[in-house]
């Protein structure tokens, strides 16, 4: 599962977390999120906006 994050003010979204607060149930992957998805915290960024958290091994 994957992380995204919002370039203008940090909210991150987690795959295997999800966001129970905008209705994302754990294990929703970024790409089923609506295209009209805005960032919940800031509404500046767009889905396409977010960058992907590559994890460190």
């Amino acid at each position: 599962m994957s992380s995204f994050r919002c370039p203008e003010c940090g909210y991150t979204y987690s795959e295997e977390l999800g966001d129970s607060r905008e209705g994302y149930a754990p294990a929703t992957p970024f790409a089923e999120l609506p295209d009209d998805f805005v960032c919940p915290d800031c509404s500046v960024r767009y889905k396409e906006d977010f960058e992907q958290i590559v994890e460190q091994t």
